[in-house]
């Protein structure tokens, strides 16, 4: 169909108005058009709520491509195709004349004021913020005025010159930093607000004289607006009093679109008993034939094609799936009469009449294609990753000298006479700590495992102390462990495999979703490894339906190319029979036989399975800690496949660590690794990390419901009638009972099954297995279904009350569905948000508003990489995490690796220090008088001041306070001096650092700084120091150098008087150094 409306739209000079069935389907027509046409003449007009009358339903991304449409309606006469549903037909709209009027247009270089944009703003309804987020908000800094206007993707930054415009500005909310210039921009009102409209029309009234509106089911829509119709006057009447406008005023009617249409040239695809139009398309287009993967099948039909007369096209998704599509065909076949584009279609079709015949890649691979639509902007209400880091009053914090304290926010000191800013930490007993902005890094937000409250240590105390030398001693002692045996491993010498055959090139091809770019390297990475004689001893993280066992297949099928058998090692049955029915799968169509032991296989199976194993009959072996016993003998076991290694007992891993000597080893973790973790480890550890979701999911349909027994029922039976199977989580195993009688008596056809904790372990693997198996429709369970279980086949899942649980538990227990190329459902039941406690509704708001795998999920990741530290560290580390922080954790397991690199492993890390410059001091600590911060005035808002400090004392390298720098001047203006002293001082700390000075006095026009107080350190015999002795002597007006006697013995000085500015002593310390 949206090849023949393009051919129409090329040859006609006319808008259309292209009416599909629902939002899904007329968002993947939409992807079409724009494939086969320039973007700039598709848009999109959707719905603007979920349901009428209903608070916060409406979606701001979707009011925004609304007014955008609307807009350029009413300002280009240029042709374009508009795509819409029902539901948005439904909405009436506001005039264009009105929109016209109501618009304020802003040109570089006008005399406007300020005033009078902010007066204006809030005339159009525009809230007045600290930050902007989202359309219809704006905030004033200084000479800047920031605006998110209603038909524009990104909001505006206006900065002002007096009362003139100087520039204008695009700029992205999430960093809040400028994108691209502007010479005009247009301030639009919010459109879906009545009240800036004497009267409303259908959109239809909108569209230029001479339109044509096409509908594929003209019936369906009809029907949808009646439906729409009867469901908001209801909504209407029970809430009269509070609603100003009836539903007349606000949509269409059934009965009014149809005398729109009677006016209106129209087109029907498909007959209506409604209404009789003027032209009809008769499409003469067939579906493209099955292909199920049957490259052979494909072949067929390609040829059948050529011999009459009929051109094949494949469209392609991206390049990389053309490229492997040709050499998948060169291998079959020389002569194949076809042509690739890259062209992601939704459906490939046959039009016999043209004489061409299209398919698509994703078709031929009965893989999932998704449409691809503007992202949403934020929302309120809901966590981000910011404000899960961000620091309030009250908070617990730990100081790495210190210990954990109370956060008491930024407070103003007076040192020496001069006003700094400083944080306020409380201790045990009342003890007050004012810490200089400089020393931010020494103190982090306190993360503990699952909400864990710590205790308060107090100033001065010795526990800190010996709490922070047991951790450190622990941690060294197991990454002294891991990097012993990676050195170890370096020097052993195991199979080389060889480069990939055709036969990989097809495996790889046929997987059912898109590659994401961390799960290609990650194959790429361990692909690699297998290629080297060094054998390989990879870890492979990322989160539940991230693409890690895709990974472990392809390993496996490269060891069994290569007539190499592979161990695949689970921590349970369930596993073992899950990971046997996805290898199988994937691997079906090749010449590889794939078995599996677990305590289900009868004794005769077992025999058989042992005795062909030992044969090197069995080319993939899938089993639980079985498979370590020394009954089980491989003929020639090539790569072993761990899943989950920490779920195991110590006994199964000193056993693996046997098997490990000489053969690949490829481990798959599904809690994510923290990116300090990973830089730290990748010392003592090949890492691979998958971070990315996969692109081509679809998103889970999230909605947040009160318990209803109709809305269960309804849900449940639609799963049902398309042949699928639910979940059901209820985490109270007392009446987990009267939870099955009641789904039994709503649905009494369906199969119920329980699975729970406290059940015995036969008992409860039947259950789950037999859910598997399809034996049941619904499994009512606790969280154990949290971890492991894959039924592609189960799409829908209720989560009873689930504002009992954290973000990372609703994350992976909705994580269960939307496994398939099916769209998934998830319920998750609630009490009335009114009686829950804000960081409940905040947690449900967030999760069910991040659908897809993805933006929201890195909140839910914060917790699990906590647990992952653990189970990556052993579980005793999950204690000290949850005594010191996990921040500090990651600081004190930082140093420990640091440590171990410069003394015990030296050698092994020679090439890695050769490229780093040499800073000889850890920490520079700076005391001055000079007045160093953020004014008031320049950032008024306290907590933002807050972040920006944290943020610069995070900062490493000259190249990224430069950009600091400049993401402050474009936020806020040109940085005043107090500002810039204090990024001196970040640059004052570095040098130090390479100079050897441990501490820096900054007062009365006089810099004293203290050099190294070890005198065995190899500074003292480095080139730097001889720099600074013969700069000292070639300059000694400028520079002395002193001794002076302390509590720890003599210490080594350097003067310099005359110091008025820190910008001046970096510029005297650099001009020593570079003698």
């Amino acid at each position: 169909m949206s090849f023949k409306l393009v051919s129409a739209f090329k040859n006609l000079n006319r808008t259309f108005l292209v009416v599909l069935d629902n939002a899904e389907q007329a968002a993947y027509h939409l992807n079409d058009f724009e494939q086969m046409l320039s973007k700039k003449e598709v848009l999109f007009f959707p719905a603007s709520f979920r349901e009428a009358y209903i608070p916060g339903s409406t979606d701001n991304a979707n009011v925004l491509l609304r007014s955008e449409v609307l807009k350029k309606l009413s300002i280009s006469k240029k042709k374009k195709i508009i795509v819409t549903y029902p539901q948005a037909l439904f909405e009436k709209v506001i005039s264009p004349h009105t929109l016209k009027r109501k618009t304020l247009a802003i040109k570089k270089g006008d005399v406007l004021g300020l005033d009078f944009v902010n007066e204006t703003l809030f005339e159009y309804g525009f809230d007045r913020v600290n930050f902007v987020t989202q359309p219809g908000e704006f905030s004033v800094r200084g000479g800047i005025i920031d605006v998110f206007s209603f038909a524009h993707q990104h909001p505006f930054r206006i900065e002002f010159f007096d009362d003139e415009i100087e520039s204008l500005r695009s700029f992205d909310v999430n960093t809040q930093l400028s994108i691209s210039p502007m010479d005009r921009i247009d301030l639009l009102p919010n459109t879906s607000e009545v009240s800036f409209s004497e009267k409303r029309n259908s959109l239809i009234d909108s569209l230029p004289r001479n339109s044509t509106v096409v509908f594929n089911q003209l019936d369906h829509c009809l029907d949808c607006i009646d439906k729409f119709g009867v469901k908001a006057s209801k909504k209407f009447e029970s809430l009269k009093t509070t609603v100003q406008y009836p539903p007349k005023v606000l949509f269409m009617s059934a009965q009014e679109l149809l005398e729109r249409l009677q006016k209106q040239s129209t087109v029907l695809i498909n007959n209506s008993d409604r209404f009789k139009p003027r032209v009809r398309i008769n499409a003469k287009q067939s579906p493209q034939p099955p292909i199920n993967k049957q490259f052979d099948r494909l072949v067929r039909i390609l040829n059948d094609n050529q011999a009459s007369g009929i051109e094949n096209y494949i469209f392609c998704s991206n390049d990389a799936q053309r490229k492997r599509f040709n050499e998948i065909l060169d291998e079959i076949e020389a002569q194949i009469y076809y042509k690739t584009q890259v062209c992601p279609l939704f459906e490939g079709f046959e039009d016999i009449e043209a004489g061409f015949s299209c398919f698509t890649d994703h078709q031929i691979f009965q893989r999932y294609h998704k449409f691809k639509l503007r992202s949403a902007t934020a929302k309120k209400d809901i966590l981000t990753l910011k404000e899960l880091t961000r620091l309030k009053i009250g908070d617990f914090v730990t100081h790495i000298d210190h210990g954990i304290g109370k956060f008491g926010g930024l407070q103003k000191i007076n040192v020496d006479g001069v006003i700094q800013e400083a944080i306020k930490l409380s201790y045990k007993g009342g003890d007050i700590l004012y810490l200089s902005i400089h020393s931010l890094y020494k103190i982090a937000k306190f993360n503990g495992k699952d909400g864990h409250v710590p205790k308060l240590n107090k100033l001065g105390s010795k526990s800190w102390k010996a709490l922070k030398q047991k951790t450190k001693s622990k941690v060294k002692a197991i990454a002294f462990d891991l990097i012993k045996l990676y050195a170890k491993r370096k020097e052993k010498i195991g199979h080389a495999f060889p480069p990939d055959s055709y036969l990989q090139s097809e495996l790889e091809a046929s997987f059912m979703f898109e590659d994401t770019p961390d799960q290609s390297k990650a194959t790429a990475e361990v692909k690699a490894d297998m290629e080297k004689e060094r054998p390989m001893d990879r870890l492979v993280c990322g989160d539940v339906g991230f693409g890690k066992t895709e990974v472990a297949i392809r390993a496996a099928f490269k060891a069994a190319d290569d007539s190499k058998q592979v161990a695949v090692l689970v921590p349970t049955t369930i596993l073992a029979y899950q990971h046997h029915k996805t290898f199988s799968n994937r691997l079906k169509e090749l010449p590889i036989k794939v078995e599996y032991l677990n305590r289900f296989r009868s004794t005769k199976d077992r025999k058989q399975i042992l005795e062909e194993l030992e044969e090197g009959k069995i080319d993939v072996l899938i089993g639980t800690h079985q498979l370590v016993n020394k009954t089980v003998k491989f003929k020639d076991l090539g790569l072993l496949i761990v899943d989950e290694e920490q779920k195991f007992g110590v006994a199964v891993k000193e056993k693996l660590r046997d098997l490990r000597t000489n053969v690949d080893v490829l481990t798959l973790s599904a809690t994510p690794i923290p990116r300090t973790l990973q830089f730290s480890l990748m010392a003592a550890r090949d890492l691979s990390v998958i971070a990315t979701p996969p692109p081509n999911r679809y998103p889970i349909e999230s909605e947040v419901v009160r318990f209803n027994e109709s809305l269960i029922r309804d849900a449940v039976q639609y799963e049902l009638q398309r042949g699928g199977q639910i979940y059901f989580i209820h985490n109270r195993v007392e009446n987990i009972q009267e939870v099955a009688g009641m789904l039994q008596r709503l649905i009494p056809e369906a199969r119920i099954a329980i699975g729970h904790g406290q059940m015995e372990g036969n008992r409860l693997e039947k259950a789950l297995i037999g859910f598997m198996e399809g034996q049941s429709d619904i499994l009512i369970a606790t969280t154990i279904v949290e971890n492991g279980l894959d039924v592609p086949n189960a799409n829908t899942i209720f989560i009873n009350n689930a504002n009992s649980f954290g973000l990372s538990d609703l994350h992976q227990m909705r994580g269960r569905v939307g496994r398939s190329n099916k769209k998934a459902f998830c319920y998750f039941i609630t009490p009335p948000m009114s009686t829950m406690a804000s960081d409940a509704q905040k947690r449900i708001n967030t999760i069910a508003q991040f659908s897809e795998l993805g933006a929201g999920i890195h909140i839910a990741m914060k917790d699990l990489e906590i647990r992952g530290a653990g189970d990556l560290l052993g579980g005793e580390q999950s204690g000290f995490i949850n005594e010191i922080g996990f921040e500090t954790y990651q600081k004190i397991l930082e140093e420990a690796i640091d440590e171990l690199k410069e003394n015990e492993f030296k050698t092994l890390f020679e090439d890695q220090d050769k490229s780093l410059e040499k800073n000889y001091v850890k920490e520079v600590q700076i005391d001055t008088d000079f007045e160093i911060l953020f004014p008031d005035d320049y950032i008024n808002v306290v907590n933002e001041r807050l972040v920006l400090y944290n943020e610069l004392s995070a900062i490493k390298d000259e190249e990224a306070l430069i950009q600091y720098q400049k993401n402050l001047e474009d936020r806020f203006g040109k940085i005043p001096s107090e500002g810039e002293e204090l990024l001196s001082t970040l640059r004052l700390k570095w040098l130090a650092s390479k100079m050897g000075l441990e501490r820096l006095i900054i007062k009365n026009k006089k810099c004293i700084g203290y050099f190294l107080s070890n005198q065995q350190s190899d500074f003292y015999q480095s080139p730097v120091f001889n720099k600074i002795l013969f700069g000292i002597q070639k300059d000694p007006k400028k520079y002395s150098m002193k001794e002076k006697e302390t509590r720890n013995g003599i210490r080594l000085l350097i003067v310099l008087d005359k110091v008025t500015t820190v910008k001046e002593l970096l510029a005297q310390l650099n001009n020593l150094i570079r003698n």
